[in-house]
């Protein structure tokens, strides 16, 4: 939030309502949106709340100010997301959770020594949260694994476009191109001045790790996967009028956008090949129209599988209930600045960080239209058509 206002210089009292993403949830600062606007400095006058839709939360968060400003509620909107992978809440187990409430309910030293000889070893064990889905309780590397066997994506494949995503990545942060990058002072430790999670290595090397889920015979490896990370991001949301009014030149207009959901189990990751036919028809706009293709990596094979869905007419007339297929993005304006495999996916704020690598993309290409799309837990997607301003 403060990179923002450095950036951008935007008056702190001209904002109007701040909205933020994240996914894992701190107890003390369950509207993260509310403390880390007081924290920046933002006027306690101005109302802001937290938005959770795993892993685009914070596409749901632009979205959310767009809505706002639309309806005319708001002029001026800051969204964003934000998490915190590297220190994650780890609770106590059920058991003891009911008995340290029930101590606490208590009056008498006789009920707390009765409920404290109550308490067995395995209330110690904690519980460790997991990336899964609470409705199948499967792991979303699993389903990747799945995902991966069903459009018979090869281990090989995944690995090679896995290595794209961080020589790309290599490629623009090298080139100075990931200029949204603001540094960061970790306590106790040097300041983070770039993403370092960009490590591009060798075929052979990839070849030799184990599978992550599905062992010993699946193709999902951690060279193949996005890794965890933290992380924060924020863009300024405003209407064409009112930038204008205050002196500022708009990056890119937030075109259209559509939600979908389907199948948790076998269709989790697949988010990308609903939402994308939808917001292209919504825009007018077809796959040829596309500049620039911005989609979020969770892993190799849910790409790969995306992009091989978009291109089946089967697919698109047995699940889609389209008569045709959209068609696969072309690989040479798809993720041309590397993506989540090599940048790292912090889940509540990778959304921002779609939207304005495409609009600046955009820029450098010499486009027009971008299209943001990414999966999410649930069986949930987003897609996005960014457009350039005009320079």
């Amino acid at each position: 939030l403060r990179g923002l206002l450095n950036r951008t210089s935007v008056p702190r009292d001209v904002v109007d309502y701040i909205v933020y993403g994240t996914v894992i949830q701190e107890v003390k600062t369950s509207n993260v949106a509310r403390e880390a606007a007081l924290g920046a400095g933002f006027s306690d006058k101005t109302p802001a709340h937290t938005v959770t839709m795993a892993c685009i939360s914070s596409n749901q968060a632009m979205t959310t100010g767009v809505g706002l400003i639309a309806s005319g509620q708001c002029d001026i909107v800051v969204a964003g997301g934000v998490e915190f992978m590297s220190d994650v809440p780890i609770r106590h187990s059920r058991k003891m959770r009911k008995a340290m409430l029930s101590l606490n309910r208590a009056k008498t030293l006789g009920q707390k020594l009765s409920l404290i000889s109550r308490i067995r070893p395995d209330y110690f064990a904690p519980e460790l949260p997991a990336v899964a889905e609470f409705s199948t309780s499967e792991t979303m590397g699993h389903s990747a694994d799945r995902l991966a066997a069903a459009f018979a994506i090869s281990r090989l494949e995944q690995d090679e476009y896995a290595l794209r995503s961080h020589t790309l990545a290599k490629k623009a942060q090298d080139g100075g191109l990931l200029t949204d990058v603001v540094p960061f002072k970790v306590p106790g430790k040097d300041t983070v001045t770039k993403d370092n999670g960009i490590r591009p290595s060798s075929l052979e090397q990839m070849s030799k790790l184990k599978p992550a889920f599905v062992k010993p015979y699946g193709t999902v490896t951690a060279a193949n996967s996005s890794f965890l990370t933290d992380g924060a991001s924020a863009v300024l949301l405003m209407s064409e009028e009112k930038a204008l009014a205050m002196g500022y030149k708009p990056k890119a207009y937030l075109r259209d956008f559509v939600y979908v959901s389907q199948d948790p189990k076998d269709q989790l990751l697949l988010g990308p090949t609903y939402a994308t036919p939808k917001v292209l028809e919504k825009a007018g706009l077809t796959l040829a129209d596309i500049d620039v293709f911005e989609f979020h990596e969770a892993f190799a094979g849910q790409i790969l599988a995306n992009l091989k869905a978009m291109d089946s007419d089967w697919f698109a007339q047995n699940y889609m209930g389209r008569k045709s297929k959209v068609g696969a993005p072309p690989l040479e304006k798809f993720n041309n600045w590397g993506g989540s495999l090599s940048l790292g996916h912090p889940f509540g704020a990778t959304g921002c960080r779609l939207v304005i690598t495409a609009a600046h993309r955009l820029k450098k290409e010499g486009g027009q239209y971008g299209l943001v799309a990414a999966c999410a837990a649930g069986g949930q997607g987003h897609a996005m058509i960014v457009e350039l301003y005009p320079q």
